[in-house]
């Protein structure tokens, strides 16, 4: 049986790779480069991850990785029958406890829960008929004061209503005219602004090294939006602007998630961490990037963002 974290190390130390090398290669993080090679795949975020950063792993130091993710799913097999034939045993151990439980019930014990409860019944009879009188005394006082309230309320509501009513319908007009001058300029302003944004913008490939792909974005918008979404599967997603996280998540199949990039951007990264099912539009234009070696699952995108 293949040791699937140790024939990563070895891997990795033919090509005299340290765990901070290959983080900075793979994005992947540290803690769990460390798991992987020590089996302990359980401290991955879920079974997805485990296979999509043990085929980056291999693919970096240069292994084929289907054979691994192969012995992967014999694991995962076997551990998964070893889980059913310990269930009967359990299940057998149960039954003989609830068993003896029962056996060491005694009947006088029956009997002298029952004796007791004999001895409270009339008092427990008499404490509910209490209940019931009193209860039905106060739903019939709280109707009676409920029916004067509002016999006196309806005459007082009556009559300021009429006064009121012209003063309301007179103030409903004319906001109701400002909300729809004001709205009508928002619509017009918006629709201004994203023609401009996606007038004359280009995104070109310049470089290519591994999974790392690099492009130009020309004739952007002000604010440029980055909008990610999942067609087909869950992926996981992440942009950093300049430098700085700006967001990450896990998108399930058919959602989205939009990103509006600061005024004055001029770089920005984006992390895929299941590509082919990923969608990205930038200003509203798609962003075809699985064209440049669409067989990868994980890579990371850097586009550089040029002056208007």
């Amino acid at each position: 049986m293949t040791d699937i974290g140790k024939t990563l190390q070895n891997a990795r130390n033919e090509k005299h790779y340290t765990l901070d090398d290959l983080q900075q290669i793979t994005k992947i993080q540290k803690r769990y480069l460390i798991a992987i090679e020590e089996n302990n795949f359980d401290a991955l975020p879920g079974d997805f991850y485990v296979r999509a950063f043990i085929r980056q792993y291999a693919d970096t130091v240069g292994i084929k990785a289907d054979k691994l993710l192969s012995e992967l799913d014999e694991q995962a097999g076997k551990k998964k029958v070893e889980e059913t034939e310990e269930e009967p045993t359990e299940a057998k151990t149960r039954t003989e406890a609830v068993r003896r439980q029962q056996q060491s019930s005694t009947p006088s014990q029956v009997s002298q829960s029952f004796d007791k409860f004999m001895h409270y019944l009339p008092t427990i009879i008499i404490v509910g008929v209490v209940v019931i009188i009193i209860g039905s005394i106060y739903f019939v006082v709280a109707g009676n004061k409920k029916e004067a309230n509002q016999a006196a309320s309806s005459t007082n509501v009556s009559i300021s209503s009429d006064v009121s009513s012209s003063k309301k319908s007179s103030k409903k007009e004319s906001s109701s005219e400002e909300v729809s001058s004001s709205s009508s300029k928002k619509e017009s302003s918006s629709s201004s602004e994203s023609s401009k944004s996606s007038k004359g913008q280009k995104i070109t490939n310049t470089a290519v090294s591994g999974s790392r792909f690099t492009y130009s974005l020309t004739s952007p918008a002000k604010k440029n939006k980055i909008k990610f979404t999942s067609k087909g599967g869950s992926a996981w997603s992440s942009i950093s602007v300049n430098g700085t996280a700006n967001w990450q998540g896990t998108l399930q199949n058919g959602a989205s998630h939009t990103v509006t990039l600061p005024e004055g951007t001029t770089s920005f990264n984006i992390s895929l961490g299941n590509s082919n099912v990923t969608n990205i539009t930038i200003n509203g234009k798609k962003f075809d990037f699985l064209k440049e070696n669409s067989t990868l699952t994980v890579r990371q995108i850097t586009v550089n963002v040029a002056s208007e």
